[in-house]
């Protein structure tokens, strides 16, 4: 491929009408000449509370269809150095969590086989776990960015040991990530003990709380980070319900104290620089996303996640 994907313009065709991609961009099935690939993920039977997030990737690309290529905060012009399509949904087993699971780890290994960075529309959270499978298989064990109300470290849920609240453990465990370089934002809310958030610590993980950072801007947090993980591959990992649900109500498990909107862009936009291979956008559930605006902001964070991968231009 020589010239590079744009998403189709609103001034050449409505959108409200035209192909229901991210950001209506060209849908492919085969990765040659790729650099990034979006895909959805359509699962949430690995969720404990509320459900929905099976609805998420359709209508986080549905509100896509509001953003254009340019990037007026950052000069992040994406698609004129990289090329990016929709590779569409993984065909998950919608009745057998496990099955998903593998199904999910298995086309990881095929999509990185071809040297494409892969950004991920959930889907519940449990979809991260076989994605670190195959990133670690592929670069080894990676520093981790992942921006949640929750720590997900439960040793099981309901007898499963594989779910949306365990990823992290059993990503800790199976040597996926780098603890001392994985780093934990916007975690609040209760827990059933201390254990919930100090065992993680104790592996390593670097928290951070959202009552530490209650009005204060993210960009010196995000720098910080970036200057701590340096060169080593970094997987990025974004729950929706990080944002405070006045922000972000569409989602399965809203805590209130959360992170806002413009904290959420200062973040990702101060990881410029990181050697990101792979990314996700999870926990979106449009059952309970009545104006779309949940969808909307998912649809736009994924888009600062593409703005800042190694090979984009800025203008």
């Amino acid at each position: 491929m020589s010239e590079k994907n744009q998403p189709i313009s609103g001034n050449d065709l409505a959108r409200f009408s035209g192909p229901n991609t991210f950001m209506r961009l060209p849908a492919v099935n085969a990765l040659a000449g790729l650099d990034v690939a979006v895909l959805g993920i359509p699962l949430d039977i690995g969720t404990s509370w509320r459900s929905g997030t099976r609805f998420g990737p359709k209508q986080v690309r549905a509100e896509s269809a509001m953003l254009r290529p340019y990037n007026l905060g950052t000069g992040a012009a994406p698609f004129d150095g990289l090329q990016v399509a929709d590779i569409g949904d993984l065909a998950i087993n919608t009745f057998s969590l496990s099955d998903s699971l593998r199904i999910i780890a298995e086309s990881y290994d095929g999509i990185l086989k071809s040297d494409v960075k892969p950004l991920a529309i959930g889907g519940d959270h449990s979809i991260t776990l076989p994605i670190l499978r195959a990133i670690a298989k592929r670069h080894g064990p990676v520093a981790l960015i992942h921006v949640d109300a929750h720590a997900d470290v439960n040793d099981e849920m309901f007898g499963e040991r594989e779910c949306h609240g365990t990823v992290f453990r059993r990503a800790y465990e199976e040597g996926l990530i780098i603890p001392s370089k994985t780093y934990q934002i916007g975690l609040r809310g209760t827990g059933y003990s201390a254990d919930d958030f100090a065992e993680a610590a104790g592996w390593g993980f670097q928290q951070f709380p959202a009552h530490e950072l209650w009005g204060r801007s993210l960009a010196t947090l995000g720098a910080e980070i970036r200057r701590d993980i340096g060169e080593v591959p970094v997987y990025l990992t974004y729950d929706i319900d990080s944002l405070d649900p006045a922000y972000a109500p569409g989602t399965g498990t809203p805590e209130i104290g959360g992170l806002t909107t413009p904290q959420a862009l200062e973040l990702i936009r101060a990881l410029r620089g990181l050697n990101i291979v792979g990314g996700d956008l999870v926990e979106v559930s449009p059952p309970y996303d009545t104006s779309g605006n949940t969808a909307l902001t998912g649809a736009n964070i994924l888009y600062e996640m593409l703005c800042v991968l190694p090979g984009v231009v800025y203008r």
